[in-house]
C-alpha cells in the first residue's frame, strides 16, 4: 500500500505492507483523508533528519473486522481519527474506539473532516460555556472555521477574527456572521456586543511563536473570562492582566478524552458512558450528527480534491497559498461510495 510521509522536509509516497486485522480493530480501505495544514506543515518543517507519517483524519470502507468490533460490519463507511492509526495511507488498521459510522445523508468528503471536527468540539467543551455567551474565535483556518460554526450552532454569540481579509470574507459568506480583520474592528464589536463587559471566552486557533494574540486575548475577555489555546501558538500571558481579571487559561488537547491514552486507543477499551460522556470517538460522532442535521456547512472546505499521486503538489500549494484551508486526498479516482 502507498503511504504519505514527511522525510527531510520533503513529502514522499512510500510502499508499506497492508496491515493484518487483529481483535478490536477494523481494516479500512481509505477513500478520502484530509490534510490539516497547521499540524502537518509544522511536522514537515521539523522533519530534518527524521521521518514522520502525516495525517490523522480520514474516511473509508471497512474491508475486514477483527473480533469484538460490533456493531461495525464489513462494508460500513466510517470516519476515523487519531494518529498513528489514522494517516494518509491506502489502508488503515484502526481501533474501534476511533471509528464512527457515516450517516447516509453525509457527503463522504465532508465526513473525512471528522478528526478536525472532534478537535473543534472538544475545545468548545473545555470552555464550558453557556448558550448565549460570547466567544471570539481568533484564526479562521480550517479548524477555526469549524469551531466557529459549531459554536454558532450551539447558540453562542460568535465573533470571528482573522487578519486575512480573504479568510474572514469566506467565513462571513458561508455563515452570514460578520467577521473582523483588525483589532480595532474586533474591539469595537466586543464593546457593542457585550455592552462593554468583554467576551466570555477567546479561542486561539492561530499558530505562531510569542504571538501578540495571547496578550490581546486577555484584554478582550470579561472579568473571570477564559482563553482556550487550540492552535499551535506559544503562550505569552502577562501576569498583571491575568491577575486583574482572574482569567482562566486553558489548553485543549486534541479531540477529547481518550487521546494519547493507550488503554482507550491501542487497547480499544472505551470509557464508561456514565463517567466520560464525551470521548474523542463520541466527538467524531457528534460532528457527523451536526453534518447530518445540517447544523453546519462544510461543503466549501472540501472542494479542493487531489489524487494520491499528486499529493506533493497539494502540500506545496498549501505552503504557498494561505487562502487554501485544506485539501482532500482521494485514493482511487472514480470510486463510488
Amino acid at each position: 500500500m502507498k503511504t504519505i510521509i514527511a522525510n527531510n522536509r520533503q513529502v514522499q509516497i512510500v510502499d508499506e505492507n497492508i496491515p493484518k486485522v487483529v481483535a478490536d480493530y477494523v481494516l479500512i480501505k481509505t477513500v478520502f483523508s484530509v490534510i490539516s495544514p497547521g499540524t502537518e506543515i509544522s511536522m514537515l518543517t521539523q522533519s530534518e533528519g527524521q521521518r514522520f507519517a502525516l495525517g490523522y483524519s480520514a474516511l473509508g470502507k471497512i474491508i475486514e473486522c477483527g473480533d469484538g468490533t460490533e456493531p461495525f460490519q464489513k462494508g460500513d463507511l466510517i470516519a476515523c481519527y487519531g494518529a498513528p492509526y489514522v494517516r494518509h495511507s491506502e489502508y488503515l488498521l484502526v481501533p474501534k474506539t476511533l471509528c464512527r459510522k457515516i450517516p447516509a445523508s453525509v457527503d463522504p468528503k465532508e465526513g473525512a473532516l471528522g478528526g478536525l471536527g472532534a478537535i473543534a468540539i472538544h475545545a468548545l467543551r473545555i470552555a464550558n460555556l453557556q448558550f448565549g455567551e460570547t466567544a471570539i474565535v481568533a484564526g479562521l483556518g480550517i479548524l477555526g472555521q469549524l469551531l466557529a460554526q459549531i459554536a454558532h450552532a450551539a447558540s453562542y454569540q460568535v465573533i470571528p477574527y482573522d487578519i486575512s481579509p480573504e479568510r474572514a470574507s469566506q467565513f462571513q459568506s458561508i455563515t452570514g456572521i460578520k467577521s473582523m480583520t483588525t483589532a480595532e474592528q474586533l474591539e469595537d464589536q466586543i464593546q457593542r456586543q457585550t455592552e462593554g463587559q468583554g467576551a466570555d471566552a477567546v479561542f486561539l486557533c492561530a499558530g505562531g511563536k510569542k504571538s501578540s494574540l495571547t496578550t490581546d486575548s486577555l484584554k478582550w475577555i470579561r472579568d473571570k473570562g477564559k482563553v482556550i489555546i487550540v492552535g499551535d501558538i506559544e503562550p505569552l500571558f502577562p501576569r498583571n492582566l491575568m491577575f486583574s481579571k482572574e482569567a482562566q487559561i486553558l489548553i485543549s488537547r486534541a479531540g477529547g478524552p481518550g487521546r494519547y491514552d493507550p488503554i482507550y486507543e491501542k487497547n480499544a477499551v472505551d470509557y464508561p458512558y456514565g463517567f466520560v460522556r464525551w470521548t474523542e470517538g463520541r466527538n467524531v460522532g457528534e460532528y457527523l450528527r451536526l453534518l447530518a442535521q445540517k447544523k453546519i456547512n462544510v461543503t466549501p472546505y472540501v472542494q479542493e480534491v487531489t489524487l494520491l499521486e499528486k499529493v506533493e503538489e497539494a502540500f506545496q500549494s498549501l505552503m504557498t497559498n494561505h487562502q487554501s484551508l485544506t485539501k482532500v486526498i482521494q485514493y482511487e479516482e472514480g470510486v463510488d461510495v
